[in-house]
């Protein structure tokens, strides 16, 4: 395993679980009930997975010029 970055998928992980909570307790915040606040933020947490996931491997494609 040589050259794995192990902070990539921590950073997937923990970005799509912020983004959840987050997302679950401003809709709850604003009158939702729980169940259709916690799809939302399921729905929520997939986006900003793919966003994130999207993004790092954009970065990662570019190629360098030397």
């Amino acid at each position: 395993m040589k050259k794995y970055n192990f902070m990539r998928p921590l950073l997937l992980i923990v970005t799509a679980l912020l983004v959840r909570s987050l997302v679950t307790n401003v809709c709850l915040l604003l009158g939702m009930e729980a169940d259709p606040a916690s799809s939302v933020g399921f729905m929520a947490m997939i986006v900003a997975a793919f966003i994130v996931f999207s993004r790092m491997n954009k970065r990662r494609r570019k190629p360098s010029d030397k």
